[in-house]
């Protein structure tokens, strides 16, 4: 039986250049049985059009856009229980496309269309977290607190840079301008740690953020944990020469950071944390949110994933 499909696009992705891709691809979609088409018009409008393709039934939902796209879209299918969520096709078409490059998805997009409608999705985690509010969202990549986060705020700001340039350059003004450690006590379902002062704590379901920052090589989005990187509180200097050792994944040696592994974690801070979730702000500069849990949500999603 030929399967309903959804392709929800992001028409600004990657400076605009998602729309004039997309419409090359039309004849891939004619081809194997056609698609409904829906375009994202405001924040969060991807997670919208995701839960009602859910409730609509359709049996694959693809995301063309960036990594931010995909997170949205993630977000309205874990909305429906578990055995209403389509499968999850993904389109890369954004600046960093991390969590496309975990997954192993082809880079180009006529092949990574043509995979997403003609190969079988598998089973993989998602990560999930919850601030003292009761406030709670999903993400599939990464999500972090403190230094990443700002980073993060600071690439909404270089519409002129895109791509990795973007995010190193984002990341020496977050060394210059925001180099604020975080006192934080920290409790896993594997250990305790209290009163550290933390610069960076970065929790992954993939390994990858920002194009090219290796932040957990050992990380598998479908090993049923989360691992996390923590960067406790070091000089300047020491940050810019911890640069290119996230960028090759040689950071995990050195004694400022300390990596490891869970299934949930409890942070609370003494200052209000800035905190982002697959490259989405969570809560930006004002924020007065010092808890957060994180857990992780094992095989929750059916995602085509590359060979």
């Amino acid at each position: 039986m030929p399967q309903k499909v959804k392709l929800i696009l992001n028409p600004m992705a990657n400076m605009g250049a998602t729309w004039h891709a997309a419409n090359a691809l039309r004849p891939i979609i004619a081809e194997h049985g056609g698609a409904d088409w829906s375009g994202t018009v405001y924040p969060t409008h991807a997670t919208e059009l995701a839960k009602q393709a859910a409730l609509d039934g359709y049996d694959l939902v693809i995301a063309m856009g960036g990594d931010g796209t995909v997170h949205e879209v993630v977000n309205g299918l874990m909305l429906v229980p578990k055995e209403k969520r389509p499968a999850l096709g993904i389109v890369p078409m954004g600046s960093g496309n991390d969590f496309a490059h975990a997954l192993n998805i082809p880079k180009e997009a006529d092949r990574a269309l043509l995979h997403a409608l003609t190969a079988e999705p598998t089973w993989v985690d998602i990560g999930a977290m919850t601030d003292e509010n009761g406030r709670r969202e999903f993400f599939d990549n990464t999500a972090g607190i403190g230094f990443d986060a700002v980073v993060t705020i600071r690439t909404h700001k270089l519409p002129i840079v895109r791509g990795f340039l973007m995010y190193l350059t984002a990341v020496i003004q977050t060394i210059l301008l925001n180099h604020n450690p975080t006192l934080m006590k920290v409790e896993s379902d594997g250990e305790t740690w209290e009163q550290e002062d933390v610069l960076m704590f970065t929790i992954c379901n993939g390994g990858r953020v920002g194009g090219g920052f290796v932040i957990a090589p050992e990380a598998r989005c479908d090993d049923g944990i989360l691992n996390y990187a923590m960067v406790r509180k070091c000089g300047r200097l020491k940050m810019f020469r911890l640069v290119p050792e996230f960028i090759k994944g040689t950071h995990i040696h050195y004694p400022e950071v300390k990596m490891g592994t869970c299934k949930t974690f409890n942070i609370l801070a003494d200052l209000p944390m800035y905190v982002q979730a697959d490259g989405e702000i969570f809560t930006s500069f004002g924020s007065n949110l010092k808890g957060l849990n994180f857990e992780i949500l094992p095989q929750a999603l059916r995602i085509v994933r590359g060979s």
